[in-house]
């Protein structure tokens, strides 16, 4: 494989795994301005199968070495923050 071939799937694998990071992040916004996960724990349930899966997608581009380590760790703390601040707001509700 060239090297442009290796830098277009570490860019297409960054691309898709932001995207999938990106529609969790939709879920967590949609619940945090209607703010009914206590009423809604089949939400949550959605929200933590979702986290699961891009955490897996994540360690899979990692090991085949299209991600940095770094790099998928930073998006999944970034969606744990928004997770934290929904459970935050939902129990000051």
């Amino acid at each position: 494989m060239t090297s442009d071939m290796i830098i277009n799937h570490k860019e297409k694998a960054n691309a898709l795994l932001k995207a999938d990071a990106d529609k969790i992040l939709k879920l967590i916004k949609v619940q945090m301005d209607n703010l009914t996960m206590p009423q809604c724990p089949l939400y949550e349930e959605v929200l933590d199968t979702q986290m699961f899966g891009l955490s897996k997608e994540i360690d899979f581009a990692t090991r085949l070495g299209l991600v940095d380590e770094t790099v998928g760790k930073k998006i999944l703390d970034e969606l744990e923050k928004e997770l934290s601040a929904l459970h935050e707001a939902s129990t000051r509700k």
